[in-house]
């Protein structure tokens, strides 16, 4: 096959003929011609475009620096997506390289062209704001009664008298699925709960505004140090320990979705995130790292 800039050059010189002009190119012209688009590929293959649902997206972006450290010529680019589903139909219409997801692939998300790989298990905990004092547990009948509206007052669990605000996740994200599994049930929510579609959202509410109560990532709490109070649930903490032993249950499963036929630069962050580093960085971080 011949070389399109060669092409390109000999439809010049033909153009050039054809107006009584020759036009000719030097050998430093020519090798500009063709280095150029070898040169943008190659700066594409270095970057490595990521989006994940907004409850995976701390441990997407912790990996991603601690690679990029070691690997200064990679970038790693993030992009929204609120939910898992999001996130992986973007990976399958080439807009990411890799999705990050709370769910495992479901038969009807996968096309065939991409892989998946749990990396991560991630304790949910139920936090308060610091102004809650004294209330250091919850049975529960009483986090249902909260979230059903019933009990309204810190007071009445032996906190402070004031309101209790609920902040709560919509339906169909894994931080209320789990709540539900394991200790709501089927119990209606109150309707004085307010609902933020984003963990991050939750997580700036509750620790901005006093006397509110909402569920979210034990490992986020951990890496950014928040100034939040973890609560025990039927009188077991939220810590690893807890969730290795089987006594602490809700936890949310992360994975890794990417293509069978990933770049280098793709792939050696794969390896990199499923090696024994990666493993050390999700543990420090409060994370368990999948077997």
């Amino acid at each position: 096959m011949k070389n399109p800039i060669h092409s390109i050059i000999i439809g010049f010189t033909l153009l050039g003929l054809c107006s009584c002009n020759v036009v000719k190119f030097n050998d430093s012209e020519i090798a500009a011609f063709e280095q150029t688009p070898q040169a943008t590929n190659s700066q594409a293959e270095n970057i490595i475009k990521i989006s994940g649902s907004s409850s995976t997206i701390t441990v997407l972006k912790l990996l991603a620096k601690e690679y990029q450290a070691k690997n200064p010529a990679i970038k790693i680019e993030f992009t929204a997506s609120s939910q898992s589903e999001g996130a992986i139909s973007s990976l399958k219409n080439s807009l990411v390289d890799i999705a990050g997801s709370s769910h495992k692939l479901k038969p009807e998300e996968d096309n065939g062209k991409i892989q998946s790989r749990e990396l991560a298990t991630d304790l949910l905990l139920v936090a308060t704001h610091s102004s809650v004092k004294g209330v250091t547990n919850l049975t529960t009948k009483q986090l249902q009664a909260i979230y059903r509206g019933e009990i309204t007052n810190w007071q009445q669990l032996g906190g402070p008298n004031a309101k209790i605000i609920v902040l709560d996740r919509p339906e169909d994200e894994s931080a209320k699925k789990l709540l539900r599994k394991y200790y709501l049930g089927k119990e209606t929510t109150t309707t004085q709960a307010v609902i933020l579609n984003k963990e991050g959202e939750l997580i700036d509410t509750l620790q901005s505004t006093p006397h509110t109560i909402g569920a979210f990532s034990l490992a986020t709490s951990i890496i950014n140090q928040l100034p939040v109070n973890r609560l025990s649930l039927n009188g077991i903490s939220p810590k690893i320990e807890n969730f290795t032993n089987g006594k602490y249950q809700m936890v949310r499963h992360i994975e890794i979705i990417w293509s069978k036929k990933p770049s280098l630069s793709t792939q050696g962050f794969i390896d990199f995130v499923f090696s024994q580093e990666g493993s050390k960085i999700l543990e420090k971080n409060g994370f368990v790292p999948a077997k």
